[in-house]
């Protein structure tokens, strides 16, 4: 489907956390569009070998990689959304680090309710894998938000934080994406919209303020979900790993295949998005219950 659209409390501050670059290919040409990669719910582990409901999530990955390195047009920048590890060992980073160097693509992250964030800062903060939380390319402003609850499996912002994300979008009129884990609209799965994000509404009441926020993505539900919500899209991203099946009461697995998102933002604050899928031969464990 094509899309055309018209924690802060013990981290730091998104104000002190800023950067700015500029893409080779806008310096070139403004009216051409920044190409964002999306990459959500990795789930790797400290060694390749290693499976999730019998799929080497390492073995996936390196496929969505390749799948990047094959466009053709190379992302200007790569956002990573949370679950990038599953037992939130050092090594499950360290193997991001070695897949995604060689790119020397600009790549931001977020943690999801997987992962363990110390480890993922002393890691995935040297170039060109950078632990900004907002930063600005291509005419756009770019925040990445922590949702995540600690010892949790669902999402929330606390009162400070969403103050805090109210002060920063009144310092800008700049289109903004909007980057979380955990989804802030439902999606018609009951399992899954009870592990979104609890407390949405406040979120809603902050952004919808804001005419310059255009999009919102997120990762955590391993499916594809687009929405619109009050001028904002509301954009997901296939899991690179195992997929779970739509419009469910309870766990279910889906045989789609893994895949990444691709968003054009053009400096008019239009953007153009689609989500491609790479195919793999490994099979998932459908009757499983869980993980």
């Amino acid at each position: 489907m094509t899309v055309r659209g018209t924690r802060f409390d013990e981290t730091p501050s998104l104000l002190l956390c800023y950067r700015q670059l500029q893409p080779l290919c806008l310096l070139m040409s403004p009216s051409l569009p920044l190409l964002v990669a999306q990459l959500s719910d990795l789930h790797l582990f400290s060694t390749p070998e290693q499976t999730l409901l019998g799929l080497q999530t390492m073995a996936s990955f390196s496929a969505i990689v390749e799948a990047l390195v094959q466009l053709p047009q190379q992302p200007d920048v790569i956002l990573l959304t949370g679950d990038l590890a599953q037992d939130e060992s050092p090594a499950a980073y360290e193997q991001i680090v070695q897949q995604l160097r060689p790119l020397n693509i600009p790549t931001y992250w977020l943690p999801g309710n997987h992962d363990h964030l110390p480890s993922m800062a002393s890691i995935l903060n040297q170039a060109p894998i950078y632990s900004d939380k907002a930063f600005s390319m291509g005419g756009w402003q770019f925040l990445l938000l922590d949702s995540t609850v600690s010892q949790q499996v669902h999402g929330a912002f606390s009162a400070k934080y969403l103050a805090e994300l109210d002060q920063y979008l009144q310092s800008t009129t700049q289109p903004t994406l909007i980057a979380l884990h955990h989804p802030p609209v439902a999606i018609d799965s009951d399992w899954l919209d009870n592990l979104g994000l609890h407390n949405s509404d406040d979120f809603f009441a902050v952004v919808e303020r804001y005419p310059h926020v255009k999009l919102t993505i997120f990762g955590h539900i391993h499916q594809q979900v687009e929405q619109q919500r009050q001028g904002i899209a509301y954009l997901s991203t296939p899991s690179t790993c195992v997929q779970f099946a739509p419009n469910q009461k309870t766990f279910s697995l889906d045989q789609s295949q893994p895949g990444f998102r691709l968003l054009q933002l053009y400096p008019d604050g239009t953007f153009e998005s689609e989500v491609q899928r790479v195919r793999i031969n490994e099979q998932i464990d459908l009757a499983a219950q869980g993980y």
